[in-house]
């Protein structure tokens, strides 16, 4: 519920991964006008600070063309709202050190650079304080963390290797003087998973870096110190714990997983200790990224300036002039992909059966399989069953 008076009011976004090339196609002009529209959003909603939660780039050593694109995206909002606060911090894309340039200069204009976190341990993780009629708002930026970063600030495990990543943030957050009685923020680009929760099950995009083994997961138990957590990192907007702990997703598609996803600002308003509200303000492409499928025929009945990937459903080899003619029905085309299935394949699985054993349909599936090899079907389905 919202009180009456002044309440502080600020954007979320992350993800912006400047210098972006989707597949063929760059997307130079296409960020800029996203951007752009991230700019006139702040012109007509007048936030007091903006956060952008990580991989402002896409490569670490951005192209000159990549690093003005964010200068001019940096200059347009200050000219629009030159009392807006601006923070920024670092993702995994980025380089931390390039992103921590002339922190301290920059801190003195209202724009928040943060690269690293703590290196000693003396330092701590970076607090921007705003204020409004309900008191302070502490806003921590912490950029995204690798434990071999903090290795100065908390020594080895006991084993003698880094900690973990889980460990790493929250000893982080834990050394932090946080006064819960205030309201307090966290921006952050980690991988934070509620607990109990299988990652596995977590949809993932194709444009994400994914871990091996999710060793950069994070606890999410630990966003709970916060009134809201502004996280970048995963590129589909998706609630952590609630509302108030959330990724924003990326501001334009970055993958053909991501087609037909919504994407947009988070604009969330602060009023007393307990009391936040959030909004999505729609952020329109200037062109979406799409999936057509169907059979040739169908496929040549529909045109789309758009970025489109097309999955035809026939059998036949498409041959070159097929593909001239997808092509001239989608100037933007990203790709031609197959999912077909061979009659003889769909005989085949028409003879499997739960009725019969799994070596069984194993021997159906597999056609001419030797004892050697039946040998060792039989011991992986006995491992796999737990046998």
């Amino acid at each position: 519920m919202k009180i009456g008076g002044y309440q502080m009011k600020f954007f979320h976004i992350s993800d912006l991964h400047i210098g972006l090339k989707l597949m063929n196609k760059d997307l130079s002009e296409d960020q800029r006008y996203i951007l752009d529209g991230v700019v006139k959003a702040i012109e007509l909603r007048k936030p007091d600070a903006i956060v952008i939660a990580g991989d402002i780039y896409n490569n670490a050593v951005p192209s000159s063309e990549a690093i003005e694109t964010f200068d001019n995206f940096i200059s347009k909002m200050a000219a629009v709202a030159p009392d807006m606060a601006i923070m920024v911090i670092s993702g995994n894309h980025d380089s931390a050190i390039r992103i921590n340039q002339f922190r301290s200069v920059l801190a003195w204009h209202n724009i928040h650079l943060i690269g690293l976190p703590p290196q000693k341990k003396d330092e701590f993780i970076e607090r921007v304080e705003l204020s409004d009629e309900h008191g302070k708002v502490n806003f921590y930026l912490l950029p995204f963390v690798r434990p071999s970063f903090v290795r100065n600030v908390f020594g080895l495990a006991e084993n003698e290797n880094n900690l973990s990543y889980d460990e790493t943030i929250h000893r982080l957050i834990d050394r932090e003087k946080i006064d819960e009685s205030e309201r307090n923020i966290l921006v952050s680009h980690q991988y934070y998973v509620p607990a109990g929760k299988n990652p596995a099950e977590i949809d993932r995009m194709d444009s994400e870096i994914i871990s091996v083994g999710n060793i950069d997961m994070v606890e999410a138990d630990i966003l709970e110190r916060f009134d809201y957590s502004a996280l970048g990192h995963i590129h589909k907007p998706w609630k952590v714990l609630g509302e108030c702990h959330r990724y924003c997703g990326t501001p334009l598609a970055c993958s053909v997983s991501e087609a037909g996803q919504k994407k947009g600002i988070v604009m969330v308003e602060l009023g007393e200790k307990g009391n936040v509200n959030t909004e999505i303000i729609p952020l329109k492409p200037l062109r979406e990224v799409k999936v057509v499928k169907g059979s040739l025929e169908e496929v040549l009945m529909e045109t789309s300036d758009d970025y489109v990937t097309v999955i035809l459903t026939d059998e036949e080899t498409t041959d070159v002039d097929s593909v001239d003619r997808i092509r001239s029905k989608f100037p933007n085309l990203l790709e031609i992909r197959r999912e077909a299935v061979k009659r003889e394949e769909v005989e085949k699985l028409k003879e499997i059966s739960y009725e019969l054993s799994e070596i069984e349909n194993c021997r159906i599936f597999l056609n001419d399989i030797d004892d050697e090899e039946e040998k060792l079907l039989i011991d992986i389905i006995n491992e796999l069953k737990g046998v």
